[in-house]
């Protein structure tokens, strides 16, 4: 099993910047795809961005070319840089490794972005 603990989540103002960590207990490197979602209060979670294991990258289209998602996988970490924060960002942001038969998710991090 893969424990996931997110850090870096906070309040920040309307065009500020935040990044993300996420660190797992064991070695990533076998892991496909790591992953950062997000779930706003009544709203579904929510994928925000991706990264496989030779680094290629998918966003959604609300964050692309605001957020980068990358991975160091001797460091067993992954993080998501988020900058240009707009209140709309706010929710909570969960970090997921994606294995070939089963998903493991942390706890997530709150980040609030004030208008």
């Amino acid at each position: 099993q893969v424990h996931l603990v997110e850090s870096g989540g906070g309040l920040v103002q309307a065009g500020g910047s935040l990044r993300l960590s996420c660190a797992a207990s064991e070695s990533i490197r076998s892991i496909n795809t790591m992953g950062w979602y997000r779930q706003a209060p009544g709203n579904e979670r929510e994928t925000v961005a991706r990264i496989t294991n030779i680094g290629t990258t998918t966003y959604a289209d609300s964050v692309k070319g605001r957020f980068t998602i990358s991975r160091d996988n001797a460091q067993n970490m992954v993080y998501l840089q988020m900058n240009s924060l707009k209140p709309e960002d706010t929710a909570v942001y969960y970090c997921r490794a994606e294995l070939e038969l089963q998903s493991y998710w942390g706890q997530g991090t709150q980040v609030t972005v004030s208008s």
